[in-house]
């Protein structure tokens, strides 16, 4: 017996796909608005971290 035969015998199963698409496009949305008004000073210091091995526990980053 395939998968598809179980799902079928789920009432109202056809609305997780939907709800699943709507959590992602959410999601990518809350994303890409947050790196577009993010801070353009911290992106930079966090850019050079991984080139400065003496400043790796840095805390003057601000979260």
């Amino acid at each position: 017996m395939k998968f598809i035969h179980y799902l079928e015998g789920i009432a109202g199963v056809g609305v997780f796909p939907l709800i699943s698409l709507l959590m992602f496009f959410v999601f990518f949305v809350v994303v890409t608005v947050w790196a577009i008004r993010a801070d353009k000073d911290r992106m930079e210091k966090m850019e050079r971290l991984p080139l400065q091995p003496d400043k790796l526990n840095d805390r003057n980053i601000k979260m």
